[in-house]
């Protein structure tokens, strides 16, 4: 059973013609039989070389539209029947049935077509039902048939038809159909998907035909795994691999400016996911400095993150930082050239796309699933709390911090003044803690936190933090709102004259 089997005929039915040629002209001078329908029944003819027909060999036209082709006895027998199997053999006789060892077929772009936005009409026309039997079939029978399902597995075909003229081993047959069953299962998620994309049947199916195995995962001793299609996100233009936690503060970074991505030049530096530095100026290169300033310590080996074109200036700037990552919509070419002095440093243009809409994570022995966190806090929805009413600069720093506190690990709260970051406390397990570090922060890098104003992810129980806030010089406040006690704090904040606002939106990150 696990002797080479020699190719002798091949079906052949394609969506995607390109790179087909060489297969084509390679089993033709190997000697093997073509089998073929439709469009690429045409292709092959106009190659000059002889194919048969699929109608000719089922005796039964095409139907329905091309709906119904392949979907026989005598193509399916063919395919199925088991070599070593006396019993199929004679049944193949007895019905004239041609055995067939290779499979070449792809898929309607059924994806693709759902992503161009197209009529339910037109989607449902590229749902494939002919080639996912086929694939099926010959994928299951790998003991004695080679399945090719995509169009990526042209080239590893072409190249095991040349190594091994026309024979394949078991273990090529497997590697095949392992491939074969991935692009199957992932096909019938995508439908099912599309069909339950209002969640009526309260079932989790998720599915990436692209992987990669990363140096480790988060630390050394641990393997990683990346799933998804990094190309179609980023243009790398420098630098290293990215880490498994690279991506991990990139996803973070990229969720983080998408806040701030129609706003002026605004820079922020991420360490471990959290903005240690953020900032929004007139120049990008003052941008920059105001986010580093926040805290140049751990800027160290942080990942930077900006909304418009790096220019020569600002790459003058980050060159004497050492940073893993540099992200940007673009970067003059000089730039790039500049911060690809080391080699090492990961230079990523972003490209246009939208984020998920749904977030996943493992928990316990099954996953979490939420929708993600879309809101932002505006200026029409804040509602003011106490006697004393923010100004118009107060309200746009307060939207600031929000912003920034919306991407920060709970419990946290954000510092902020003049649409710069000052500080923020970060993943604490009690509010004052947060409140407490942020503090610290803001003064051991000497800034003045007279006239600041405080983000909150979620509401005060208790007046301690605005008491806090208002002794080190805040003196405006946003928060979510929602405690049974909130009146507590609105009491100390018009007795301090302080303002508050409330979102009435908890932001919590966790």
């Amino acid at each position: 059973m696990n002797a080479p089997r020699t190719l002798k005929s091949a079906l052949i039915s394609v969506f995607h013609k390109d790179g087909l040629e060489p297969i084509v002209r390679k089993l033709h001078a190997l000697g093997v039989t073509l089998y073929s329908t439709g469009g690429t029944e045409t292709f092959i003819n106009n190659l000059g070389i002889e194919v048969v027909a699929v109608e000719s060999l089922t005796e039964y036209p095409s139907i329905l539209g091309g709906r119904v082709k392949t979907l026989h006895p005598k193509v399916f027998g063919g395919i199925l029947n088991r070599r070593s199997l006396k019993e199929d053999q004679q049944t193949l006789k007895e019905y004239a049935i041609p055995s067939l060892d290779l499979v070449i077929v792809d898929l309607y772009p059924f994806e693709k077509t759902v992503a161009e936005d197209a009529s339910e009409e037109a989607i449902i026309e590229k749902i494939d039902i002919g080639g996912i039997s086929l694939i099926r079939a010959a994928a299951k029978n790998y003991q004695d048939v080679l399945c090719v399902a995509t169009q990526e597995g042209y080239g590893p075909l072409l190249e095991l038809l040349e190594a091994k003229k026309g024979q394949t081993e078991l273990e090529d047959r497997k590697r095949f159909a392992t491939q074969a069953f991935a692009t199957s299962s992932n096909y019938d998620t995508a439908i099912f998907n599309y069909y339950n994309k209002e969640g009526e049947f309260e079932a989790l199916r998720l599915s990436e035909s692209k992987g990669r195995a990363l140096r480790y995962g988060e630390n050394p001793h641990q393997k990683g795994y990346f799933y998804g299609d990094f190309d179609a996100l980023f243009t790398q233009l420098n630098g290293k691999e990215l880490s498994y936690n690279n991506l991990l503060d990139v996803d973070a970074a990229v969720s983080l400016m998408s806040e701030f991505v129609n706003d002026e030049p605004t820079f922020a530096i991420l360490k471990h996911n959290n903005a240690c530095g953020l900032a929004t100026r007139t120049r990008l290169v003052e941008a920059y400095r105001a986010a580093l300033a926040a805290d140049p310590v751990s800027a160290f080996g942080g990942v930077l993150i900006a909304n418009k074109k790096i220019d020569v200036a600002t790459a003058q700037e980050i060159k004497t930082l050492f940073c893993e990552v540099v992200i940007a919509p673009e970067f003059d070419a000089q730039a790039a050239e500049i911060l690809s002095e080391k080699k090492n440093r990961i230079l990523l243009v972003q490209k246009h796309w939208n984020l998920p809409q749904t977030q996943v994570r493992t928990a316990l022995n099954g996953q979490l699933v939420q929708e993600r966190d879309l809101k932002t806090d505006s200026a029409a929805t804040l509602k003011t709390a106490t006697k004393v009413a923010p100004t118009s600069e107060q309200i746009e720093d307060l939207l600031f911090a929000s912003k920034i506190c919306k991407h920060t690990k709970s419990n946290t709260i954000v510092l902020a003044k003049n649409k710069q970051l000052l500080a923020s406390g970060t993943g604490q397990t009690s509010r004052v803690d947060a409140l407490n570090q942020a503090i610290h922060k803001a003064q051991h890098f000497k800034f003045d936190l007279k006239g600041a104003v405080m983000a909150s992810d979620a509401f005060f129980p208790f007046p301690d933090c605005v008491e806090i806030a208002d002794l080190a010089g805040i003196n405006a406040v946003i928060q979510p709102g929602g405690s049974i006690k909130d009146e507590l704090s609105i009491e100390y904040c018009n007795k301090a004259s302080m303002a508050m606002v409330m979102t009435g939106t908890r932001h919590f990150k966790h």
